[in-house]
This record gives structure tokens, C-alpha cells and sequence, in this order.
């Protein structure tokens, strides 16, 4: 086991995966310290050498400088994590075992997974023991990984790099003996509790077995916002923000009563409002 000031940075370009990601760590891993984000690749390699973190997650598509590009920088200076929308590309890029991956939407048991495996190279490298494969692999995984991402970026194929997922247009919810189809841009707002979340749209509420963690991911991000780890939240139907106590503020509906609260995290969505 490691010691428990291990620490890491995270390079993703969407704040709210970043946000998912760092959430998903302080579960899997309490000890673990994240000292800087990155919104692309250039500023992680940047961070990384202000910094010095032992581990590093990348975003594998980022504007500008790619992960993979990143990662090749960094090299053996950290225990490398990539994230992608795409596992069969991250298990074809990375099938060497010289790199570990999560894929996005995070889930849990993959995550904690990583977290055993990062924890076991830092302990090996405390020990002075070299990681398996050793720098010839990572270099070997980087190259074929580099390559891999060029040749689908040049030929423009979007058959080559699959497109995200298009966000989600209906929920499915149980309203008394009825099953509601709910369009996903009449939804207001959204708020869960450990195992219900309940959808507020313009005609009704209705309770949905589905976390909130998995929808955020799904969901138009141009339109939808997470503003507490328990609200999501249609930007369009915001009609003012109040300022709180501590960093905190509260979102106002419109012609509706109820008041959403944001919490710290997520206040700096809304600076210019």
C-alpha cells in the first residue's frame, strides 16, 4: 500500500468530467491529493513540471495537444492514467499493460480497480522494485498509441474515431401505472438521493432508479449543468443566482417555487451571470 500522500493531477477539456473524476477519487481513494487540473494537454505538461505529481490522468482527445502527446513528455516521470469515451480504442491503443485507462462514463468498480494498481506501482517504486516492462513498453504503448490517434485525426473519417455518444433525448419513468417518455428539453431540473432521482419537467415529476452521476454524462452539456453533487439543473430555465454564505449561492427558477442549491464546487459556473 502506498503512503497516504500520493498525489495526482487531472488534464481533461470538460470541466464537469473533470469534476466526475475527481469526485470518483476522493471515494476510491481518500489519501489521494489532487494538486492541479488541466483543461489541455499543453497545460499538464506544464502543471506537471510546477507540480511534480507521482500520478497523472489524461483525457486522450484534448484541443491543441492530445493526451497520448502529453504523455510522452511526462513519460516515466509518473504513473500514467488515460481516460477515454472509447475502451475498444483504449484497450487496442494500450494493450501492452504498460499504461492503465478509465473509460468515460467512470464507473466505480473500474476506477477502484486503477486505484489497486497505482497504489501497487507506487509501492513497488517506493521500494525501488522497476514496474514491469519498464520503459521500453510505456514508450512502445505511447508510440503505437501516438500513431493510432495521428492517422485518425488526419484522415477527418469519423468512422475512424467513433463521434461521442449524441446526448440523451427521452427518459423512461413510471408515473403511477404509466410509462412516461419525457423529453429531456422540457426537464427543469434534477435531484437525487442515494438510490432515486427525481425529474422535475414542465409537465410533472416522476422518480427514476437512474443515478445522477450516469445522466450528467449524457446529457446536452450546452444545456445542462451540475450545480451540487445532488442537482443537474436546464440552464434555461434559471432565472437569477443569489450569492450564499461560504462560497455558496442559490439558483432561482423561472415561475417556479423551488430554490437549487450550488455548492462551492460549481459556483465558478456562475461568475458572469
Amino acid at each position: 500500500m502506498t503512503s497516504p500522500e500520493a498525489t495526482a493531477l487531472i488534464a481533461d477539456d470538460e470541466p464537469l468530467l473533470r469534476e466526475s473524476l475527481v469526485r470518483g477519487l476522493a471515494q476510491a481513494w481518500p489519501e489521494l491529493r489532487i494538486v492541479g487540473q488541466a483543461r489541455n494537454g499543453r497545460e499538464a505538461i506544464e502543471l506537471f513540471e510546477q507540480l511534480r505529481p507521482q500520478i497523472v490522468f489524461l483525457d486522450v482527445h484534448m484541443p491543441g495537444l492530445s493526451g497520448v502527446e502529453a504523455a510522452k513528455a511526462i513519460a516515466r516521470r509518473a504513473q500514467l492514467v488515460f481516460v477515454t469515451a472509447y475502451e475498444q480504442y483504449a484497450v487496442q491503443a494500450f494493450e501492452q499493460g504498460a499504461l492503465d485507462y478509465v473509460v468515460k462514463p467512470l464507473e466505480p468498480e473500474r476506477l477502484a480497480d486503477t486505484v489497486e494498481r497505482l497504489q501497487e506501482r507506487l509501492a513497488a517504486s517506493a521500494a525501488g522494485t522497476p514496474g514491469e516492462g519498464s520503459q521500453a513498453r510505456l514508450e512502445a504503448a505511447l508510440e503505437a498509441a501516438l500513431s493510432q490517434l495521428n492517422e485518425r485525426l488526419k484522415s477527418g473519417n469519423p468512422a475512424a474515431e467513433p463521434p461521442r455518444p449524441a446526448p440523451l433525448q427521452w427518459l423512461r419513468a413510471s408515473v403511477g401505472s404509466t410509462l412516461k417518455l419525457i423529453p429531456v428539453e422540457q426537464i427543469i431540473f434534477m435531484r437525487s438521493d442515494e438510490k432515486y432521482t427525481l425529474v422535475v419537467w414542465q409537465e410533472g415529476e416522476a422518480l427514476i432508479r437512474t443515478p445522477i452521476r450516469e445522466l450528467i454524462e449524457q446529457l446536452d452539456q450546452q444545456a445542462f449543468a451540475q450545480v451540487h453533487r445532488s442537482v443537474v439543473v436546464n440552464l434555461r430555465a434559471i432565472s437569477h443566482v443569489t450569492r450564499g454564505p461560504n462560497e455558496t449561492a442559490d439558483l432561482h427558477l423561472k415561475g417556479r417555487p423551488e430554490v437549487l442549491p450550488v455548492s462551492r464546487s460549481y459556483l465558478h459556473l456562475f461568475r458572469q451571470m
